[in-house]
């Protein structure tokens, strides 16, 4: 039976809030106790307690730094800049202080030589790379944590305009950052839970003090990391933030489903508690879902999806490629231009976007502000689709990104069978890299990748 894990982050998501619903889980405390002490980093310990929440009994996981003897939350630090500011920007925003009740803590694991000053080091990508490929991560675990601090990365040096290579992270590079990090990919592996369902990230509004200025919220990092990996937010009224760039970069690196199953069974449930007082609960609630067997055998889900429409024969062609661009940049799904005669015989085009609900108003924002559309028609329709994943498959032309589904086996009456068929379908930037890697010609390349992916289907299929 498929197992699939989902986050209703209704009061936003953070990194210590994911990594304490994870445990609420049952994610194995031992295994990552024993994963973060093997990373070369001191001056910590890591508390995990039992915390009250609005009334609910949540797991609480808390890194403390030596230096400092009270809650630490580093995306605090990421608004209101470092601890000098923290107070007076969280004055300014109506903070009244945590009032968390703590009972039945559990022993804490401690770094080896405690820190006499708290400081934020400031380390590149590469020196937080090294940081785990020297623990004692399993596979699994290290490459989801490489994933997340790659979509960090990418969205500080977006908001620094400068480049991953050259990007410093500041919060992102401090211990407590890499703890949560690692810890969150640490419980995620050892749940051995590779589908996740995110609808939405729920957000607060207004804007925070950081150390650079006042920031709107979301925060830069966070919106960055919305928009390159197309997380719907949604905007409560409350003057809050309530996703961190830690908890989005998590979403980001996670999230294979943006709906849930028609139906299944509700096998667990674990609350993490986040450190702030809010008007919205600081809870996080995952839960393990168990996909019914009438459901699993089906190779495809079905879901819906909106198709926008509009004729267009007064708009240049020059305009119409910036704005297909923009199109994709917004979150369509697909973009297409289709040829067509329209009234008083003249020459136009039928302009078709496909897109989730989420993003529907404004790409039809972005038609009308664009292009010179006075009418757009819509339509939501049903659809289905296989179920896919990415893996990596080597070839002997060298590794290849590809897409694999699982297809339905008919019977020779044309009714399924209820077995399928493995198919591997090649990406093609990932092709073209090959291409100009080996000097070879894309048919070349197409025909000995084609071979390679179907033997490799044949031996998982």
């Amino acid at each position: 039976m498929e197992k699939i894990l989902y986050l209703e982050c209704k009061s936003g998501i953070s990194g210590d809030m994911t990594v304490g619903a994870l445990l609420d889980l049952g994610a194995d405390e031992q295994v990552l106790r024993k994963a973060l002490a093997s990373l070369p980093l001191t001056g910590y310990t890591v508390e995990i307690s039992r915390v009250k929440k609005a009334g609910l009994d949540c797991c609480n996981f808390l890194v403390r730094l030596d230096a400092e003897h009270e809650n630490h939350d580093h995306d605090m630090d990421y608004l209101y800049g470092f601890a000098q500011n923290r107070e007076e920007a969280l004055e300014g925003e109506g903070h009244h202080g945590h009032h968390h009740h703590h009972h039945d803590h559990e022993h804490q694991m401690a770094g080896t030589e405690p820190h006499h000053a708290h400081h934020h080091e400031h380390r590149g990508l590469r020196d937080v790379l090294d940081i785990l490929s020297q623990g004692d991560l399993t596979e699994g675990a290290h490459d989801l944590a490489v994933k997340i601090f790659t979509i960090l990365g990418e969205a500080e040096a977006k908001a620094h305009g400068t480049t991953l290579d050259q990007v410093h992270f500041h919060e992102v590079g401090a211990v407590d950052s890499i703890v949560d990090i690692a810890a969150a990919a640490v419980c995620l592996d050892n749940l051995g839970i590779h589908e996740a369902v995110i609808p939405v990230l729920n957000e607060g509004t207004g804007s925070v003090r950081c150390a650079h200025g006042i920031l709107p919220i979301p925060v830069p990092a966070v919106a960055s990391i919305a928009a390159a990996h197309h997380l719907p937010l949604h905007i409560m009224p409350f003057a809050r933030e309530y996703v961190t760039p830690t908890g989005a970069a998590i979403a980001a690196a996670i999230r294979t489903r943006s709906h849930l199953p028609e139906t299944f069974t509700l096998a667990k449930v674990g609350l993490g508690a986040g450190k702030r007082e809010q008007a919205m609960p600081s809870i996080l609630r995952a839960m393990v879902l168990e996909v019914q067997p009438e459901e699993e055998q089906s190779p495809w889900e079905e879901d819906s999806i909106w198709k926008l429409e509009t004729n267009l024969d007064d708009c240049t062609g020059e305009a119409l490629g910036r704005v297909m661009d923009r199109l994709f940049a917004a979150g369509a799904r697909d973009v297409q231009y289709a040829p067509v005669q329209m009234k008083k015989n003249r020459p136009g085009w039928l302009i078709t976007v496909l897109c989730k609900e989420e993003q529907r108003k404004t790409l039809e924002a972005l038609l009308f502000r664009e292009t010179t559309t006075i009418g757009i028609r819509r339509s939501r329709m049903e659809r289905s689709i296989l179920r896919r994943r990415k893996k990596t498959v080597e070839t002997a032309l060298g590794p290849v990104a590809a897409k694999e589904v699982q297809v339905p086996v008919l019977s020779l009456e044309g009714s399924p069978t209820g077995e399928t068929e493995t198919r591997l379908y090649p990406e093609a930037e990932s092709m073209r890299e090959l291409c100009t890697r080996t000097g070879r010609s894309w048919q070349a390349v197409w025909q000995q990748v084609l071979g390679d992916l179907a033997r490799a289907a044949q031996k998982e299929g």
